[in-house]
């Protein structure tokens, strides 16, 4: 402080602004008690924006005590909350569309060693992800062959993605048979027992039936209803998330589309329906459906891939940034295949990165890894409303 004295008419001016300020809190606080604070933020933003924590920036819902502020520091989880789904949208808390971004594990079977304390802090550090995704293959060497063991590993990855603060998605990894009623069983098994372990868990996502394949949708659609309520009875909150027909394409794979889902939806509450794409293979016709379906339906894309539907190829970086620029703008969430060291163009790190043990910096990434943790460590690269 300088020690100058301060003018009259200054110290009248301060007064009358502190005076002014005060009247306008007691409004709000006044508001805020009527009616609530999400209504208060409602009415200040018109329901806002938020996608990595991200909040609209409204005074008036910045004033509530309940809302989290812009640019508030903090991890996914701490922010947003227990989630839900709201019209076609995922929701946080406050009741505000969430764009959740991250990762997909390889097969836990075969890459189980790149998923550690280091790789996860890296995850949750550096690329600031929103989430990872755990693949638990059911054939191919998964679970079928030591159900205990693997359920224990799901639940150790659930348990190390909530100590860093991001969303944990259990991927029931049906592939092969495609027809999901063929591990109608093994699902009601496994999903009764992690939805049991982790019904008080807020960052959980259950993820049914992968990528449905050679089947149509009234067989899958009958197998989600079955599975469904056996989480429901054990956490009747939880988002869960129904694969789709075709390789999770809403049908775009098989000649079909949306039409099929939106005229004969899943019967249950607090669902999304899966969409998954592979940049280099999937192009235009596949993102107008994605547009098409987003009005009418609620959709995560669960596994998408920078490179062709094989896993391997060049990159397809138009086409890559085309599909994230369409996801950010429809407020659709994604996780990338793969975070892990594969030898394949479509995993994030080089091969050898997990025997080494260092996940950090830019040397350790593949050119699909590069593109895919600039897009996701820097949450204003994409449009907000």
């Amino acid at each position: 402080m300088s020690g100058r004295p301060v003018p009259p008419r200054t110290r009248r001016i301060a007064v009358n602004r502190l005076l002014t300020l005060l009247t306008i809190c007691a409004m709000v606080l006044g508001l805020t008690a009527l009616l609530g604070p999400q209504a208060v933020a409602a009415a200040g933003c018109g329901g806002g924006h938020l996608a990595n924590g991200v909040a609209c920036t409204s005074s008036v819902a910045d004033s509530s005590p309940a809302d989290p502020p812009a640019k508030r520091t903090g991890t996914p989880v701490d922010i947003n909350g227990r989630l839900h789904v709201c019209g076609v949208h995922l929701c946080n808390q406050y009741d505000r569309p969430v764009q959740l971004r991250g990762m997909s594990t390889h097969g836990i079977q075969w890459f189980g060693k790149c998923y550690n304390a280091a790789s996860l802090d890296a995850l949750a550090e550096e690329w600031n992800a929103d989430l990872l995704r755990v693949a638990m293959y059911v054939q191919e060497g998964g679970y079928e062959t030591d159900p205990a063991g693997f359920t224990g590993r799901v639940n150790g990855l659930v348990d190390m993605a909530e100590a860093r603060g991001m969303y944990a998605m259990v991927d029931f990894h049906i592939l092969t048979p495609g027809d999901p009623n063929n591990n109608l069983d093994r699902a009601k098994t496994f999903f009764a027992s992690v939805a049991a372990r982790n019904a008080d868990k807020k960052n959980v996502i259950y993820e049914i039936a992968n990528e449905p394949n050679g089947v149509g949708w009234t067989a899958i659609k009958d197998y989600a209803e079955q599975v469904i309520p056996v989480i429901r009875a054990a956490d009747p909150d939880a988002v869960i998330v129904v694969g789709t027909r075709g390789w999770s394409s809403l049908g775009t794979s098989d000649g079909s589309n949306e039409n099929e889902v939106v005229n004969n939806p899943v019967r249950a509450d607090n669902i999304m329906y899966a969409f998954h794409f592979y940049a280099a293979s999937h192009k235009d016709p596949y993102r107008a459906t994605l547009s098409r379906a987003a009005s009418q339906l609620p959709l995560f894309v669960t596994e998408f891939g920078t490179v062709s539907a094989t896993g391997g190829g060049a990159m397809d970086r138009a086409s890559t940034t085309a599909w994230l620029d369409l996801l950010d703008q429809l407020r659709i969430g994604y996780a990338n295949w793969t975070y892990s060291d594969a030898d394949e163009s479509s995993a994030a790190f080089r091969p050898g990165t997990c025997d080494g043990g260092d996940y950090s910096g830019s040397g350790v990434l593949t050119e699909s890894g590069a593109l895919i943790k600039n897009r996701i460590s820097t949450p204003d690269s994409f449009p907000t409303g």
